[in-house]
This record gives structure tokens, C-alpha cells and sequence, in this order.
């Protein structure tokens, strides 16, 4: 009987990672890691099934539509996290006696969202998370700005936009115009005025809120200021200055920004957009989306804000949080749009290539020496031709070829091509004085031809 064959594919809003994207993605979750050291910022994890009731409600409507749940064969409700964040909430509750407060985490890891995929959105992806759980100090809203313009400096990314805003004067304005008990379905359609412009928005504000179209028009009005944050503050207090959580919004966003620009993120990078209200109910505070300036269409690329009352699903303790999230996958490709990904499918900077048979244990004795010195190392596993194996190392996009035919290890000397720049040059080799080798591929290796911080 003749064998079926399955066809390969994946499922819509799944993607594979090929090494030429695996490899600098791999980067960025490395320097996100050291960024959130660099703050003190310590790792947990969390299971990426949890009980259904755990995540639903937590979010938005929207987002318990795009859950992926299932009933186990324990016969237990249960879903996929949609974030990182929800379960950081159930994470403090359950540990709250093991933990210090403030409590500052970080968390990479897979989420699903079953939502209609784009350019860069996927529904399997994953997000690099950092929060500080357990106080309302305005220091962590600006730690928060600190750490986003940090990460994305670490990674490379030069022209970007934090734009900032807060619910607290989101609430203040709806509270003003007599709105405040239709909060939630406003804020999650001026959500979308980036996304789907000025008109449709209020339609939807109209038809989700049972607002007048007069009402729709002057909560749009106020969320037109943007700009430099000190003009944009000044028009916003004199516009629903009186109202007492519009005059404390204005006074924490005060403080955030002057805080921010003292603790080294440029001021123009920083704008206040009043339109900004994040699609997720349980921000009350501060809320952060960054913008690629060279592609501001792609969305933001790491968001977030404060949180003050998720963990009271959870626990009757008071548990203030903040924190904010990379979007790793549409920052792949943004820096894909952008061609700023390397075309490097290797993890090793030097190769070996292997065309004297005789000699292969001395290749693998300068493999390892090379490798005990925390120089990554890859030695061809067939003798083949010189020019073959070369081609090798340029296709794969490896940074140094060391060549040792018998020639070479008879005469005690190695030739080092730098690969990048098409050079060669010759020094003295042995096992046991490795060092003037070690000095030269460092000398290459150190020397990259304008190449981004992420890239192999």
C-alpha cells in the first residue's frame, strides 16, 4: 500500500523561523535580557496554559474573543495567555508571601491571540516583558520611559518616538463631559483612531457608546493635542483643568517627562499624544506606545503603562503595577522593512575549513583552544576543496576563515582571510603559543564594517 504524504504547511498567523531570523532574533531576546538586568530587573516564568477563568475578562472583549481555549482531558476549562501580564498578576498573588515588594520581573515568552494577523502581527509570538509590581512611585513610570528608550538604543534602533500619555486624563475629560460610565467602550474606540482615522472613530463611539455625535466630537478634539509635552500639558490643563483626576494625570505626566529627560532620554524623542488610550481595560495610570519614525504605519513596537488594580481579581491586597512590553516579532520585522537584518546564518564568527585529513586532530585542538577563549568557532566536517569550503563561509556569512593546509602547519603559521572585507594576513601558530592567533582574529573580529549591534 503506498504511503500518504502529508503535505507540509502551517496554520495562518503561524510562521517558521529560518536561521537568518532565528539567529538576530536570538539577539534581540539577549539584549532585552541585559537591558532588564541592567535595572535590576529579575526573570520568572509562567505556564502558557492557564484556567480559563484566570485569563478571561482580564483584558478586553476583544481579547477573550481571540483566546484559545480549550477543555483539557482532565475536563478542565483552560486557555492559552493571551499576554505576560495577567499571569504576572495571578504570579504575585499566589507568591505574595515569597516575594519582596517592589517586585521588578521580566519574562520572555510565547503568547497566543487569535486575531486577523498583518504585517507583523502574528497569533503565536513573543513578548519581552518587564514590570515592577507593589508601589505607585512615579520613579517607576519614569523607570518605565528609561528602560524603553534603553532597549531599543541597546538595540540599535536610532530613530524612534516614545509617545506618552495618561488614562487618569482620559477619565478626567470623560468625567468633565458627564461620559465617565461609558469609559470603557470610549477608550477602547479612541484606541483605534490610529488605526482606523478621525471619522470612523466617532462613529463608533456614537454606535458602541450611545454617545451624540457632538460628545464624540469634543472628546476627539481634546486627544488632537500632541506635540512637545510642556505646550500639550499647558492646552490640556487649561482645557479640564478643575476636574481632579484630569489635574493629577497632568501633574504625574509632568513629573514623568521631566524625570525621564533628567535620566537621559532625549526630550524630542518624547511626545505626548493625548489620542493614546491602549486597547487594554485594566491601564489606570501612565500609558506608552513606541513608534519607528521610518515606519510609523507598522504600529508601536513596545507598549504599555500602569496598572494599579489587576491584581484585585486576585488577592485583596493593594498591588499597584507598571510595566511595558517588546513586540520581538514586529520589531523583526520592522528592522526586515528597514534591511537592517543581517544575512548571517551562522552563530560562529571563525571558520576552520577541514582539506588536510592527515591533520584532523590539530584542527579540532585549534577549535578548542579557540573556543576556550570565548571565540565561536565552526570547523568543516568534510575535506573538500579550498575554494568549496570558502564559499561556504561567505554564503553563511562567518566573519574569519583560518586556512591550515600542510604547508601552513609545517611551516608553523596560519593565514586568517577576513571574510567581510575580502583581506588575508599571516601569523605564527602552534598549540602551545596559540596566542599571536588569538590576537589577530580578535584584531578582525573587533573591527565590524558598520554592522548593527544585533547582527552576527
Amino acid at each position: 500500500m503506498e504511503r500518504a504524504i502529508v503535505k507540509p504547511r502551517t496554520l495562518k498567523g503561524f510562521r517558521d523561523y529560518l536561521p537568518e531570523i532565528m539567529i538576530p532574533r536570538e539577539r534581540l531576546m539577549e539584549q532585552s535580557r541585559e537591558t532588564f538586568r541592567s535595572f535590576g530587573f529579575i526573570p520568572i516564568d509562567t505556564p502558557s496554559l492557564e484556567y480559563l477563568d484566570i485569563l478571561s475578562g482580564k483584558g478586553s472583549d476583544e481579547t477573550d474573543k481571540q483566546l484559545y481555549h480549550f477543555t483539557d482531558h482532565g475536563g478542565r476549562a483552560v486557555g492559552l495567555r493571551f499576554d505576560l501580564t495577567v499571569p504576572l498578576a495571578r504570579f504575585v498573588a499566589q507568591h505574595i508571601n515569597n516575594i519582596k515588594m517592589p517586585f521588578k520581573r521580566y519574562h520572555l515568552g510565547t503568547v497566543w491571540r487569535g486575531e486577523n494577523t498583518q504585517a507583523g502581527r502574528y497569533r503565536e509570538f513573543v513578548q519581552c516583558d518587564f514590570d515592577t509590581i507593589g508601589t505607585d512611585s512615579v520613579l517607576s513610570d519614569i523607570e518605565l520611559i528609561l528602560v524603553i528608550n534603553s532597549l531599543l538604543t541597546k538595540i540599535g534602533v536610532k530613530r524612534f518616538s516614545i509617545r506618552i500619555n495618561s488614562r487618569q486624563i482620559l477619565s478626567g475629560l470623560l468625567d468633565a463631559l458627564g461620559l465617565a460610565c461609558k469609559a470603557v467602550p470610549l477608550l477602547r474606540c479612541l484606541d483605534k483612531l490610529g488605526k482606523i482615522g478621525r471619522q470612523k472613530t466617532a462613529e463608533e463611539m456614537v454606535s458602541h457608546a450611545s454617545i451624540s455625535a457632538a460628545q464624540a466630537d469634543a472628546i476627539l478634539s481634546l486627544s488632537d493635542c500632541t506635540g512637545r509635552p510642556e505646550v500639550v500639558l499647558t492646552e490640556l490643563s487649561n482645557a479640564i483643568g478643575g476636574n481632579r483626576d484630569a489635574e493629577l494625570g497632568i501633574d504625574r505626566l509632568d513629573q514623568v517627562i521631566t524625570g525621564s529627560i533628567a535620566g537621559g532620554v532625549p526630550s524630542d524623542r518624547l511626545i505626548l499624544d493625548v489620542s493614546i488610550a491602549r486597547g487594554l481595560d485594566y491601564y489606570t495610570g501612565v500609558v506608552v506606545e513606541t513608534i519607528l519614525d521610518d515606519l510609523p504605519g507598522l504600529g508601536s513596537i513596545c507598549s504599555g503603562g500602569r496598572y494599579d488594580n489587576l491584581t484585585g481579581v486576585f488577592t485583596d491586597q493593594h498591588l499597584p503595577g507598571v510595566g511595558a512590553s517588546l513586540g520581538l516579532d514586529r520589531l523583526i520585522v520592522a528592522l526586515e522593512k528597514l534591511g537592517e537584518i543581517s544575512a548571517s546564518t551562522t552563530t560562529a564568527s571563525v571558520f576552520i575549513p577541514f582539506f588536510d585529513a592527515s591533520r584532523r586532530n590539530d584542527y579540532l585542538r585549534l577549535a578548542m583552544i579557540l573556543r576556550t577563549y570565548g571565540i565561536n568557532v565552526e570547523l568543516y566536517s568534510e575535506s573538500r576543496k579550498l575554494s568549496s569550503q570558502l564559499r561556504h563561509a561567505d554564503e553563511r556569512g562567518f566573519g574569519v576563515a583560518i586556512i591550515l593546509g600542510e604547508r601552513e602547519w609545517d611551516a608553523g603559521c596560519a593565514q586568517l582571510k577576513d571574510l567581510k572585507r575580502n583581506t588575508a594576513i599571516t601569523c605564527r601558530y602552534s598549540h602551545q603559543e596559540p596566542f599571536e592567533i588569538l590576537h589577530a582574529v580578535r584584531s578582525i573580529l573587533d573591527k565590524p564594517p558598520s554592522v548593527a549591534a544585533y547582527k552576527a
